[in-house]
């Protein structure tokens, strides 16, 4: 009895430390959310837009961290396929804009993220993703910041469209919106993409190393 009462004892430590070496999972969907925010007139009024046709390959559904979970991930996205919230702009963008770059998709692929800093109990996890962005032929790498909050994985950053031979798109958009743009359509675009990322099997309490 004495031997099978430590045997089970035994046991029971080996998995207790088993699942303490494992930590958090982390467990993300096979879909994100891909949008942009570009500006006009001389005051830089946003107008924002997301793409409906965006097809993501997860680097890995779960993982003990973010990099687990995201590097190596990559969208293909069909810029035929926007909304803004308005048909008749939504259609200006793609015969005036996204219509005048080739091939009609933007690819990208995350290389690398970074936590910021230590993190206090209780507020949001920040860092920074960075991706390289395919569009018009050309490849940049573009930093983006993101955060963590009650699981909801966010990132921004901003792209130059001149970094992406898009002069001759811009000025296409501008002179056909030129007067609702009052002569000014900006080269500077905010992009964001979204997903979730639920941590199970621990408190929230991810890895230090992301």
């Amino acid at each position: 009895m004495k031997k099978t009462f430590l045997a089970l004892l035994a046991s029971l430590s080996l998995a207790t430390a088993a699942l303490a070496a494992t930590g958090c999972v982390l467990v993300q969907p096979d879909d994100i959310n891909v949008t942009w925010k570009a500006y006009k007139t001389p005051a830089k009024i946003g107008v924002a837009g997301q793409f409906t046709s965006v097809v993501y390959t997860p680097a890995s559904l779960e993982g003990k961290n973010f990099r687990e979970l995201f590097v190596g991930s990559s969208v293909k996205i069909d810029t035929n396929k926007i909304t803004t919230g308005n048909p008749g702009r939504d259609a200006k963008l793609v015969k005036f804009f996204f219509g005048l770059m080739k091939p009609h998709t933007i690819e990208a692929k995350i290389v690398d993220i970074q936590h910021s800093g230590k993190h206090e109990k209780g507020k949001p996890r920040r860092g920074t993703v960075t991706a390289k962005i395919t569009m018009n032929g050309k490849t940049r790498t573009v930093p983006m910041s993101y955060v963590y909050n009650e699981g909801k994985f966010h990132a921004t950053g901003t792209i130059d469209l001149f970094d992406f031979a898009a002069q001759k798109a811009l000025a296409s958009i501008n002179k056909a919106c030129y007067t609702l743009h009052k002569g000014k359509t900006w080269n500077d675009v905010t992009i964001s993409f979204s997903t979730t990322v639920k941590a199970t099997l621990c408190h929230i309490n991810i890895a230090r190393k992301q």
